[in-house]
């Protein structure tokens, strides 16, 4: 039986034994097993939330951040009290996608004040800066974004997709935030793409921010982990993975980053892309040898990881739990997962 909702959000921190055995057996499997990933949990990881998706963590990491749902509003955890803060819930008919932190504390939000449909809010959102102060209001930079965007949390710098007649471009952008309003400078096209079979989207900045993870989009189809020099423009294919679905999402300080992928269908079977994916880690040397599951929701029938995001000192990630049928994005809760001894 396929995993339900009900299943998928249930708050369960105790840690058990049996997944961490599945995880010994890897590619060993033939086939996907029933059940629930979520009754077997290992002890490095534990559920955060019962709900929510597209986690962020704070530069301190301290906090997360992440949305409510698809077009929601956008929320904020503690993560010694584990008290959650609505961050938008005041804001009449908020219609929010992405939340992400800045290196001060504040918040870069993704979404419109107009919903139209789900198509085209997505691809046309605003931009928004949302102080931490209590009672602020979002205000918007006057960027149309496209999906995510890459924000350093060392300083205040992103990156992001621009649509032109050709296709699509990566910007690299500074954010002014010293006059009464948000406004972007020092816009520079550090890549394009000429076609419309795929859509450049940025991810993580590294390495002093002089270089940022990227991948180009194909819906539902196969791309690679790539990156790109921001001094050179020099462009590495870090997975070398052809024919299977690797996003960069999440950055570890050491030269890694973790990457969704659907490479257990290899042995596992069932549709490649984002109805099947796992957490990986991959070596950013541009040889894509070092490549290391770290999740194991995907050997289960209709279970999935996705969307890490890994905290600035490389202790934790955070990443969504969600279902084999969700469209790409959608989560149901948000776990962490922990590289060193889990805090009692």
């Amino acid at each position: 039986m396929k995993l339900k909702a009900g299943l998928m959000i249930v708050l369960l921190i105790g840690a058990g034994f049996g997944f961490a055995r599945q995880q010994l057996k890897g590619h060993l499997l033939k086939q996907r097993m029933q059940g629930d990933p979520l009754a077997n949990l290992p002890e490095n990881i534990q559920v955060l939330t019962r709900f929510g998706e597209r986690a962020d963590i704070s530069p301190g990491n301290d906090r997360v951040a992440f949305m409510a749902k698809v077009f929601g509003d956008a929320m904020v955890i503690d993560l010694k009290s584990r008290q959650i803060s609505c961050l938008t819930c005041s804001i009449p008919g908020a219609a929010f996608l992405r939340v992400m932190h800045l290196p001060n504390g504040d918040y870069l939000l993704a979404g419109t004040d107009r919903f139209e449909d789900p198509v085209t809010s997505r691809k046309n959102a605003d931009l928004w800066y949302l102080s931490k102060a209590p009672g602020a209001k979002p205000q918007k930079i006057g960027l149309k974004v496209n999906e995510g965007i890459a924000v350093s949390k060392r300083s205040f710098k992103i990156a992001y997709t621009e649509w032109t007649a050709e296709g699509t471009q990566l910007v690299v952008a500074g954010l002014d935030l010293k006059g009464e309003r948000p406004k972007l400078i020092n816009q520079k096209v550090v890549m394009k793409n000429a076609g419309k079979d795929c859509s450049l989207e940025a991810q993580d900045f590294y390495d002093g921010d002089t270089r940022l993870t990227f991948f180009c989009y194909v819906p539902d189809g196969a791309f690679e982990v790539k990156g790109i020099d921001l001094q050179t423009a020099a462009v590495t294919n870090f997975s070398n993975a052809k024919g299977s679905f690797n996003e960069p999402e999440g950055i570890f300080p050491d030269g890694y980053t973790a990457v969704e992928s659907d490479r257990q269908c290899d042995w596992l079977g069932g549709k490649r892309g984002s109805s099947n994916l796992d957490i990986w880690k991959l070596k950013l040397d541009g040889t894509g040898k070092d490549f290391v599951r770290l999740t194991h929701f995907n050997d289960y029938d209709g279970g999935k990881a996705a969307n890490p995001v890994v905290a600035t000192n490389g202790k934790f990630m955070a990443f969504q739990v969600a279902r084999s049928d969700d469209p790409p994005g959608v989560g149901h809760g948000l776990l962490l997962y922990w590289f060193t001894k889990r805090p009692q």
